[in-house]
């Protein structure tokens, strides 16, 4: 799978949460700093050269849709950052994100009673 840009992974967002869409219908869910319907349809079309989505057509109207499930890409997203960012290590992950205060000791140990019931 080829990366994403941001606003690729935004419209991909979009389109997990519609399902199916024209590019119409994308423009409808952007809320901040909406591109011009040609450029969204060449960012659509990008996204379909890249694999991610795939179209039915209805004359000249395309409807696109995923064919990249939203877990498959969140789990190869996070493989892909905690291999460059944490040096592949959980404990690098988790340690940073105690930190920044992103985590409580109580989620940490929420975190503690799964690593425990699934062993």
């Amino acid at each position: 799978m080829e990366k994403l840009t941001n606003k690729e992974e935004e419209i991909m967002h979009i389109l997990w949460n519609l399902e199916k869409a024209f590019v119409k219908d994308v423009l409808n869910e952007i809320k901040d700093d909406k591109p011009h319907y040609n450029t969204l349809s060449t960012i659509i079309r990008n996204l379909e050269d890249k694999g991610y989505v795939a179209h039915n057509a209805y004359g000249k109207t395309h409807q696109y849709f995923p064919t990249v499930k939203k877990e498959d890409y969140r789990k190869r997203f996070m493989n892909t950052a905690i291999n460059n960012y944490f040096n592949n290590s959980y404990k690098n992950v988790v340690s940073f994100f105690a930190k920044e205060e992103k985590i409580s000791v109580e989620e940490l140990k929420e975190i503690i009673e799964l690593i425990e019931k699934n062993n």
